[in-house]
């Protein structure tokens, strides 16, 4: 089984740097500082929303259909993979982005009264926000 390199120390929080590559056939081994994907380094809640995303030509009303969440949530997740790429959201978003934060967390608490998530998970995702 092959896991997903980690894109952050969990020490410190940095981003890792990757040092060493090797080849799994014939254990070659490359040391050096390679520079990972920049999409590489995103949480794998975010690499979904962008599949999605791309599967729905970045569509917006197919986003909310096909992940069943409201346009203010689709523009959260959409504003964090921004950032998660080192861009900058602009400043006017910024209010519809806490606007967004709101939207998710009610999406979640309903998950939760509706039995859909358990109370761990929603602290969990909540805390993700």
């Amino acid at each position: 089984m092959k896991y997903k390199a980690p894109g952050k120390c969990p020490v410190c929080g940095e981003k890792l740097a990757i040092t060493k590559l090797g080849c799994p056939k014939c254990s070659t081994a490359i040391e050096g500082d390679f520079q990972p994907c920049e999409f590489c380094r995103l949480p794998e809640e975010d690499l979904d929303f962008v599949k999605v995303f791309i599967k729905c030509r970045g569509n917006i009303k197919d986003v909310e259909k096909e992940l069943g969440i409201s346009y203010p949530t689709v523009r959260g997740k959409l504003d964090a993979v921004i950032r998660g790429l080192g861009f900058e959201v602009p400043v006017k978003d910024t209010v519809k982005e806490n606007d967004a934060k709101a939207a998710l967390r009610n999406e979640i608490l309903d998950q939760l009264s509706k039995g859909e998530i358990t109370p761990k998970e929603a602290t969990e995702k909540i805390k993700n926000l």
